[in-house]
């Protein structure tokens, strides 16, 4: 299966690109005013080096359970009407989409407050692995945030 979502469908772990359509469709409710997004891509250059591509590695059940509670509390902390989220896994290039986070809201603040507190938490709480792939060097696995993170958070 290329899509693995939440029951809810809001949170998704892709294996696939996923459609910026099918990802913001759930977002067009009535009490709706605008929506804000968070796209995260793979850059060609991490601390200093050049990189070709990564791959994520996903714990799938924990990150969809995970991804649909960070969805759930930006609800209850921020007036937004809904939110949907996804990460892919599996081997990305450069320029390739890896995180999208979506929002609507009657109003913009609450959007962008909700949007960058869903990133926030997704990179700090989300059980996923990073390996890049360097032009001309071994591939690497690069650190998690959400270990040291993880930590501090929940204390």
């Amino acid at each position: 299966m290329s899509v693995r979502q939440a029951q809810s469908g809001l949170f998704r772990v892709a294996h696939a690109p996923v459609s910026l359509e099918a990802l913001r469709a759930p977002l067009h409710v009535a009490e709706a005013g605008g929506f804000c997004s968070f796209e995260g891509w793979v850059r060609n250059r991490n601390e200093g080096l050049p990189v070709e591509g990564l791959d994520y590695e996903v714990y799938e059940a924990l990150a969809l359970k995970e991804g649909e509670k960070i969805l759930q509390e930006a609800r209850e902390k921020f007036a937004i009407a809904q939110a949907v989220a996804m990460h892919r896994a599996g081997s990305l290039k450069v320029g390739d989409m890896a995180v999208w986070i979506g929002v609507s809201a009657p109003h913009r603040d609450a959007a962008f407050q909700a949007c960058r507190y869903i990133i926030d938490e997704i990179k700090t709480r989300l059980p996923v692995w990073k390996r890049e792939h360097y032009v001309g060097g071994e591939p690497q696995w690069v650190a998690c945030h959400h270990q040291g993170a993880a930590h501090t958070h929940h204390s």
